[in-house]
Formats: C-alpha cells, structure tokens, sequence
C-alpha cells in the first residue's frame, strides 16, 4: 500500500463528492433551472430578448465571514452572497438569471457547508435567481480547519435599450432611500476592532433589545429584486439606482451620477436605526467615518423624476424620499 494519498494530505474526494450530492438536492428546489448543472459549465436557456446586453458581477462578503465562524451560524452568509452580487447587478437595470458560489476552504465539514448552501439557496430563491454552479476547493495547510471563504457571481441580462447607466439624471429629480437590514456586509473590520477593544462579545445583549450581538452583526442583507422589479412593472422611468454597500452614501450614489449633477442627500430623512448609533457611540467614530464606510439605513438609492415619487412610494411600502439632485458639480453632499 502506498505511503501517501490524496486523503492523508488533507484532501478528501469522497467528502467533496457528498457535498456536490447535497448541492444537487438543494438546486432541485428552486424553480429557475440550469442546463447541465454539475457538468464542466452549465447556462440557461435565453428567451425573449431581441438585443440582449449581459450583465456581470462579483463580490464576497468580507470579514462578516469571521463573527459566522466564531459563533457557528453559517446560513445567514450564503444570503449575503447573493445579495451582495444580484443588488450591484440590478442597478444596472439587467434581471439576474444565474449565480455562482466559489467556496474554499481547509477541510469539507458537510454541516457547516450545507448551512452554507441552505443560505445560498435560500438567497437564490430570493432573488428569482437560478443557481447554475459553483467550485468548492478543500486547501489544507492553507485554510486553517474551520474556516472558510465565500465569492460569488452573477449573470443578468436586459434590452440594450433599457440598461440603466445614470446619463440621464437630471437636476429636479429626486433621491428615494430604501432601507436596509442593518450593517449588510460591510465595515465588519471596524465592527469587530471595536467591540473587541472594548470587550463586547457576540453573546451579550443590545443595550436596546433583547437580541444578542450575534444576531445584530448576522442579519441577511436585504435582496432588492423584488421591488425594483415591481417598479420596472408598473412603468416607472428609473432614471439611476445604487446599490449602497462599501465607501457608503457618498462612495455609491457618486457612481451613478453624470457631470453637471450633485446629489443631495438629508440625512434627517433617512429612518434611524440604532445600530449604527450604538457602534459610533462604542469606537467614538466620527459622523464622515460613519457615512462613508456604512449604509448608515438606507441600503439602496433610486433616482426618479419628481413626477413618480407618489407611485414609487406606493409600490415600496418602506421607501422614502430622502434628497434631490441639483446642478453643480459631480459630487453628493450630506446635510
């Protein structure tokens, strides 16, 4: 018999093969379907578009993955994936039709791993996105045991003739906020310096609720899909979207804007959460910090003529109207 194998590296086909088993069972359950899912590549069948534009994204979800590992709760993070790759991709004014999930990781431990994709599926479905595939790679000695990371990708696509690029913003049109779920998965590295500093662990209660910390710092980010979609549905001309993730408000909103047009944002309009108070407060953050590196409330930004705010209104129960865009130069600006 042999000295060494693949096994006693570290790296175990059989584990691998049980989770692509368990992968393939979840997939079963969502209603979108890929072609040749767990082949060598896999798709979906493209129907009624006459000058389709795809659309890409990727992203992770950063350093939430550390408060996951350290408590053991691993689904919520599958959901973050997706929602961080399919709210970039829809402001673009594109539908996400599949996503993908890159998982690496020291060893295949099947019940942290399957909570993993219960959350991805659950994120999936979601999203009405189908989930076409994915790599899982077990690296021993290059992941510690016990850890993992997540990245994730996206594929939509939309008419040319309706991508959503931000040109057509103009002064007079106005700025609605939809809320977020809290921190989403950004700014988790400031997040766990201060608590650790000040000696908060993930088990203690919110001084404002009886949650524990944990359950603040592992709430899903919010998947926008839906009300976008119901807003495309009922006519509503979007004139620019953002997705309001790492760099915050000022970092996003920027993105979408054309010359000529800055971007107001009051931030009296936007509804308080307590969290984002309660973390200035603990690592004594200034206000800038804050505002640029969370979503500070509000995690996605549409930009429509002053015309459609009492529609777009009525068809998110939540949003609201929270700035305007003015002329002047390219900037957004926090009042």
């Amino acid at each position: 018999m042999g000295e060494w194998s693949y096994e006693k590296a570290g790296v175990s086909i059989r584990r691998a093969d049980e989770f692509v088993d368990y992968i393939r069972k979840k997939v079963g359950e969502l209603h979108q379907k890929a072609l040749l899912f767990g082949s060598f590549a896999s798709g979906l069948r493209l129907e009624g578009y006459k000058k389709p534009v795809l659309m890409l994204t990727t992203d992770g979800v950063g350093t939430k993955l550390k408060v996951a590992q350290k408590v053991g709760i691993h689904h919520t993070v599958g959901i973050d994936l997706v929602a961080m790759n399919v709210n970039d991709l829809i402001t673009t004014g594109a539908e996400p039709l599949g996503f993908l999930d890159y998982i690496a990781t020291g060893k295949i431990e099947h019940e942290v791993l399957n909570r993993v994709i219960d959350g991805i599926v659950e994120g999936c479905r979601k999203a009405q996105v189908a989930l076409v595939g994915g790599e899982t790679a077990e690296m021993p000695d290059f992941y510690p045991e016990g850890v993992y990371d997540l990245a994730g990708f996206c594929a939509g696509l939309c008419e040319e003739e309706e991508l959503i690029t931000g040109e057509d913003i103009r002064p007079g049109h106005i700025i609605v906020g939809i809320p977020s779920s809290g921190f989403h998965s950004n700014g988790y590295s400031l997040i766990r310096k201060v608590l650790e500093a000040k000696g908060i662990g993930y088990e203690d209660r919110l001084p404002w609720t009886e949650k524990r910390v944990y359950e603040l710092l592992l709430e899903p980010t919010r998947i926008y899909v839906k009300e976008v979609k119901a807003l495309k549905e009922h006519g509503v001309k979007l004139k620019g979207m953002a997705h309001i993730t790492g760099g915050g408000i000022p970092g996003n909103l920027i993105r979408i804007l054309p010359e000529g047009c800055r971007a107001v944002v009051e931030k009296g309009k936007i509804p308080k959460n307590p969290a984002f108070s309660w973390i200035a407060e603990l690592g004594k953050i200034e206000e800038k910090e804050m505002y640029r590196t969370f979503n500070m409330g509000v995690g996605f930004m549409l930009i429509v003529e002053k015309e459609e705010e009492e529609k777009v209104l009525s068809l998110i129960e939540d949003a609201f109207v929270c700035g305007h865009i003015e002329e002047g130069g390219r900037d957004v600006i926090l009042r």
